[in-house]
């Protein structure tokens, strides 16, 4: 029989590519995997967080919440499961914020270059207008009355998309982290247009903002819910 620890790790991401639920190593709770981090343990014995799930090696996977990774760390689930002595900075949970962060960074710059983002309260307010955004991005330090005027202009307007579910509105970054995004300063609104780009954003900012809840019980946001 197999030992719990073995159990919390899988055989790697080849082998595992058919998964679409995991075991959280802290909870025992079995979860879909977009609601988990899956960690790989690096040559030098570093914990490395494998956001893309494609590292080589076993990994484990712990619930996507800032709450239950300091816990990983604080009761050593990782050098329990792995077995061996770890390099496992008291550091990690905001090491792994930071690095969700620039997660979701990369995504809208990536947007940027495709030409699918729109920013400015003008532009956003034009393209809103003509029912061409799928995602509406505002700075979480951004003005108030500014967001609340772009919000009921996008529920006023959801009319121009036909059956397609309300536009989600997304808060997790920053002035400066958009101004890094988009190479540009002062960016306190924005909208990302159609294209394959919005997926990719939308997941990222998902996984960021669960992050943050710390609340392990917590499942992920459904589109067109406001994260």
């Amino acid at each position: 029989m197999l030992a719990d620890t073995d159990l919390e790790l899988d055989h790697g991401p080849r082998t595992e590519r058919s998964a679409t639920m995991r075991m959280c190593a802290v909870s025992r709770e079995v979860r879909p995997i977009d609601e988990l981090i899956r960690f790989v343990v690096s040559p030098q014995g570093h914990i490395v967080p494998d956001l893309k799930r494609k590292l080589p090696g076993r990994g484990m996977w712990v619930t996507a919440s800032r709450e239950v990774v300091a816990e990983a760390v604080r009761r050593h689930h990782f050098t329990k499961a792995f077995k061996r002595e770890l390099r496992i900075p008291q550091t990690l949970p905001a090491d792994l914020e930071a690095l969700l962060v620039r997660s979701v960074v990369e995504a809208l710059g990536i947007a940027a270059k495709a030409r699918q983002i729109v920013a400015g309260f003008g532009k956003v307010e034009s393209a809103l207008r003509e029912g061409t955004v799928e995602v509406l991005i505002h700075a979480s330090d951004g003005a108030a009355d500014g967001i609340r005027k772009l919000d009921m202009l996008a529920r006023q307007n959801e009319g121009n998309r036909g059956a397609k579910p309300q536009i989600p509105v997304v808060t997790a970054l920053k002035s400066t982290e958009l101004d890094l995004a988009l190479t540009r300063s002062n960016v306190i609104h924005a909208a990302l247009l159609a294209g394959p780009a919005s997926k990719s954003f939308l997941s990222r900012s998902q996984m960021l903002v669960r992050y943050r809840m710390a609340d392990a019980d917590r499942t992920a946001e459904k589109p067109g819910q406001d994260f």
